[in-house]
């Protein structure tokens, strides 16, 4: 791609204004490549340059998107269906974005689960998030029947034998606890299949209902169910960091 100007570059990555994002120039807030740059008209390759704002990482490169979706329970975490089933790509804002690169999701939720799915098409921080050697937290709401005992959360954090190899949790505790039903908060960077819901079994807690709220440092905090939002440009830096692209 070609160059442009470092300001327009800020910009049209969302830091703030033209004018703005001169005045953080000229305030020695911006480096290039490891630079501090304070003249004005510094042209960049967007899709090359490393720049940061106040040492935060910000992505540049044209044409990619973040959001994250609050998928409902019934909806299939697939960009397509043979079958016909609601799947993510009949929610608009996917298939929007999913029209300019190929858009990629990390991780699946199972048709029952709900919760956060992060989608982008920045092909490279899709994958490192999904590689094991990055083991990113991911946190669930699991409605289980209840009381939950101390000794079944030592138990989880201990470790559990599964058909396929021992599981354990990194955190476990309990939310809310009522005639017979409890509610626990379940951390883990596991991301084999049915992870949560095979752990929960092991120790006779079957899942009722499962929603995934956090994806390391992303929360999925109010969105409504069915619905997107676009990652703020400290998300996406973060992200960056977990996966040590902010280099």
């Amino acid at each position: 791609m070609t160059e442009e100007r470092l300001q327009k570059v800020l910009a049209a990555a969302g830091v703030g204004s033209r004018r703005h994002c001169e005045d953080l120039i000229g305030a020695g807030r911006v480096t290039i490549d490891g630079e501090q740059v304070r003249r004005q008209g510094v042209r960049v390759d967007p899709d090359v340059a490393v720049v940061r704002v106040d040492g935060e990482r910000v992505v540049t490169a044209s044409g990619y998107r973040y959001l994250i979706l609050n998928k409902p329970a019934g909806m299939v975490s697939t960009l397509s269906d043979e079958r016909g089933r609601l799947s993510i790509a009949d929610v608009p804002a996917v298939r929007q974005a999913g029209e300019q690169r190929r858009l990629f999701h990390v991780g699946r939720l199972d048709t029952d689960t709900e919760g956060l799915l992060l989608l982008t098409n920045d092909g490279d921080l899709a994958h490192r998030l999904m590689h094991p050697s990055f083991e990113v937290d991911k946190t669930y709401l699991a409605e289980v029947p209840g009381p939950v005992s101390a000794q079944v959360r030592r138990l989880l954090r201990a470790g559990v034998l599964l058909e396929d190899g021992p599981a354990t949790v990194d955190a476990v505790r309990v939310l809310d606890s009522v005639a017979g039903r409890a509610l626990l908060e379940v951390s883990l960077h596991e991301g084999r299949k049915h992870i949560v819901r095979r752990l929960l079994a092991a120790v006779d807690l079957p899942v009722r209902r499962l929603v995934r709220t956090q994806l390391g440092p992303v929360r999925l905090g109010s969105l409504k169910s069915g619905r997107t939002r676009n990652l703020s440009r400290s998300e996406v830096s973060a992200l960056y960091r977990l996966v040590d692209l902010d280099l």
